[in-house]
């Protein structure tokens, strides 16, 4: 009986000294990223820059079958992919996203798929490929070129969500997932290794009929994040639910299963869940423009320039993404003359501004293992925001936290939550503090706090 008692007061140590939490043994089967997820993380910015015959043609619907405006009419007069890069770099971007092909079936690249494409445009007589200009571009100024090519919409050749040929359309819907794996070999291929490639949609499994995208994927860009790639990718991201730059809270980036959203069942799982088994974080991508702007607010329209959202807006969705545990994408247009409008430059200049101004420079950090992390000021000081970091490549072991500061000879509350992962702000009322402190209330194995990181007020 002695022994049965020592036995059981021990496990209730133990109990005790992880919360609950797995044991040891359990923490040897943590789900990590890879070393390109977190390389991901870490960029922790980007942009989505659309540039498609809706600009020169507002009034088209690409879902009326055989109406696609001509290729001849692409014809801006002053592109400068450079202004393009040079503006996510202004704002703090890391890595830059270009939409090559969108639902209209247009291709910004000169393709031996079809004759719908830059090819056969008055751009530079025919020569041109904007697809090189961008991601040439992107690496001579340090910026991680990724692209977009929707594999479930395509107007010209009659596709409809999620990747399916419409009845009368020109091709089969054989012939139209040979096409859509030429495109994707052109561009996985003749462009060097990306750093993140996008499916708006998802993808059309191979069993459901779709191309064999995930094959190409693994052969070709194995090392490349996927935005709604193929689930037998290794590398991949989901959608957040939204184009508003508000991620769910929490945003775990582990999940039982990826977003299914390859077009043909609902999304679900998308505050992502703690218990799951794969790394699969959220990138929540929304407009520098209001969203009930012309398309969204993806696509440039004349006179709509008011229609910017502020830098308190902007700030309030950095908040809410990066400051979420997701990566924030933000939505850049170009205009029918090719370039990124004046306006839009000039906000996201004073956003890039804000977001430094904020969190550039910490008044202090610190880091620390365990369920206790103190960060103590020289003198009391007005704190009214911090941020908190995990070294997720060890895995997201917080579960819940509790933040707290030393005000005078008292520990208040500050904040609280449940998953911190890659980052997480946490914004409260200015207190004048001498100390701060992370209290982890749960865990899964013991905390690794890569930062605890306080902001002066103000």
């Amino acid at each position: 009986m002695a022994h049965l008692v020592k036995q059981l007061f021990a496990a209730f140590l133990v109990c005790v000294a992880v919360g609950h939490s797995p044991t040891l043994r359990a923490e040897k089967g943590l789900v990590v990223p890879s070393p390109r997820q977190v390389a991901w993380a870490e960029a922790e910015m980007g942009v989505i820059i659309h540039f498609d015959m809706p600009v020169f043609h507002p009034g088209y619907n690409w879902r009326k079958w055989g109406s696609h405006p001509p290729a001849s009419s692409f014809a801006p007069n002053g592109v400068d992919v450079e202004q393009w890069v040079l503006t996510a770099k202004r704002l703090g971007a890391n890595y830059a996203v270009l939409v090559a092909k969108h639902c209209s079936g247009f291709s910004l690249w000169p393709t031996a798929a079809h004759d719908y494409d830059i090819a056969h445009s008055p751009y530079k007589g025919g020569q041109g490929d904007i697809v090189r200009e961008f991601v040439d571009a992107c690496r001579e100024h340090g910026l991680k070129p990724g692209l977009y090519a929707s594999t479930t919409a395509n107007g010209y050749l009659w596709v409809n969500n999620p990747g399916r040929v419409q009845a009368g359309g020109p091709v089969t819907q054989e012939q139209y997932n040979a096409i859509v794996e030429t495109q994707l070999r052109e561009l996985w291929t003749n462009y060097g290794p990306l750093f993140e490639v996008w499916f708006d949609g998802g993808v059309l499994a191979r069993d459901k009929g779709g191309a064999d995208v995930a094959a190409l994927l693994t052969q070709l860009q194995p090392q490349a994040i996927a935005f709604q790639g193929p689930p037998e990718h290794t590398n991949l991201v989901r959608w957040v639910g939204n184009e508003h730059g508000t991620a769910p809270d929490p945003c775990w980036a582990t999940c039982a299963e990826t977003t299914k959203a390859d077009g043909t069942r609902v999304i679900e799982g998308l505050h992502g869940d703690p218990k799951g088994a794969r790394w699969c974080p959220g990138e929540a991508d929304f407009t520098l423009r209001h969203n009930n702007s012309f398309q969204g607010g993806w696509f440039w329209h004349k006179g709509q320039d008011n229609r910017i959202f502020t830098v308190p807006e902007l700030m309030k969705k950095y908040e809410e993404t990066v400051g979420r545990n997701t990566n924030m994408l933000l939505g850049i247009v170009i205009d029918d003359h090719g370039r990124v409008p004046e306006a839009d430059c000039r906000r996201l200049a004073e956003f890039a501004d804000a977001i430094r101004a904020r969190y550039g420079t910490p008044l202090k950090t610190v880091s620390g293992k365990g369920a206790t992390v103190e960060l103590r000021l020289d003198a009391p000081t007005a704190i009214d925001r911090a941020i908190l970091q995990e070294e997720i490549a060890q895995g997201e072991r917080v579960l819940a936290y509790e933040l707290e500061g030393r005000e005078g000879d008292a520990w208040v509350p500050l904040a609280k939550g449940t998953n911190i992962g890659h980052k997480r702000i946490a914004t409260f009322a200015p207190r004048t503090l001498s100390a701060v402190r992370l209290r982890v209330t749960r865990f899964k194995a013991e905390p690794r706090i890569r930062a605890l990181s306080v902001f002066t007020k103000q």
